[in-house]
């Protein structure tokens, strides 16, 4: 039987990714309390801020000078899947669309012909810390759909199907089903013109949680031609087939195989990324991404002369009512809300 395993590289940021994924970001900040603006007590002197990337005392203000987060910021060409696994996240953008999502949500957005939104970290708790982590994965999508109308799905942790698994000793598995079929269980729909909406493409994001030396079989992909990446980001060690690996790794997968994981001593956590590849060429630059140079050079342009819609809010970094628990207001003016954040 041929090694399942094509190629080990060590997990650094951004994590490495493959066609049909540009990108995938692993966020973990330890913020401490906040005040009643959102922002951290803390000192922020000696901090970088506009780009505070150095996790000093364990946490950063990325972008944001007073919030933490990503103030206005332009997208075309692909799309943004943001797993909210724990803290607040809100969102507003140049179509008048606003979010507030964590605790479990997940923000999948489809950027198309252009968008430009902000998603700020506001620290609700005013008597304890306000600890965020958050997956920010990008998704490309094909020459055919890259104009196509900016559009966001919320899928909220309630709809998003959990596998629990428990091996022989009684170790369980966890597998939350972002997008992708898992044992038969479905997520919801992703945005109506995503890569991952075509039943042949094979998408899948996939979390894992793994019980002290648990093991669990990863199940073959449905097409051949699937490419497979799996990320061991937490845990000191993990089995994957007959490799051990002892340091946080991208491991590409042949995902036409069973594959059984093994979680050492302290348990494991993993993220799956799977798909058929685009396979188009990719020219990226920075915030967008496309096929050719030329279409490049056009979403500058594009982007200088309409701002794809212009700025609709009175910051560049706003921030939603304190009390407003998780909500959707689309650009349509429909309204969805899923109450207060989940644990």
């Amino acid at each position: 039987m041929s090694d399942p395993i094509q190629q080990v590289v060590p997990l650094a940021m951004p994590w490495p990714t493959i066609d049909p994924f540009l990108f995938c970001v692993h966020h973990r900040d330890a913020y401490p309390t906040g005040d009643e603006r959102g922002a951290p007590v803390a000192s922020l002197a000696g901090r970088h801020l506009g780009s505070d990337f150095a996790n000093a005392d364990g946490w950063n203000m990325y972008h944001g000078s007073v919030v933490p987060g990503f103030p206005q910021h332009p997208h075309r060409g692909f799309e943004t899947v943001t797993f909210a696994r724990q803290g607040t996240i809100d969102h507003s953008d140049s179509l008048g669309a606003t979010a507030r999502f964590g605790g479990g949500d997940v923000q999948w957005m489809t950027a198309g012909r252009g968008i430009v939104h902000s998603e700020m970290f506001p620290l609700l708790n005013t008597d304890e810390p306000n600890p965020l982590e958050l997956f920010q994965i990008w998704l490309n999508l094909p020459g055919a759909d890259k104009l196509v109308d900016p559009h966001f799905t919320m899928l909220w942790s309630e709809d998003i199907p959990l596998d629990h698994a428990v091996d022989h000793a009684g170790r369980a598995a966890d597998v939350t089903v972002v997008a992708g079929t898992f044992h038969g269980l479905v997520p919801p729909d992703p945005p109506p013109n995503s890569w991952a909406s075509h039943d042949d493409t094979d998408v899948a994001i996939w979390h894992v949680r793994l019980d002290p030396s648990a093991e669990f079989e990863l199940p073959s992909a449905a097409r051949q031609d699937t490419v497979r990446v799996l990320y061991f980001f937490e845990g000191s060690q993990l089995s994957v087939a007959d490799h051990e690996l002892n340091e946080h790794s991208a491991t590409v997968i042949d995902a036409g195989v069973t594959v059984t994981l093994t979680a050492g001593p302290d348990g494991a956590e993993v993220m799956i990324l799977q798909g058929r590849p685009i396979g188009e060429r990719v020219e990226q630059q920075g915030p967008f991404v496309m096929n050719t140079g030329a279409e490049l050079a056009q979403a500058f342009a594009d982007y200088r002369a309409t701002e794809f819609g212009g700025w609709p809010w009175a910051s560049d970094d706003p921030i939603h009512d304190r009390d407003a628990g998780r909500f959707a207001r689309h650009a349509d003016g429909r309204t969805e809300g899923a109450g207060g954040l989940g644990k």
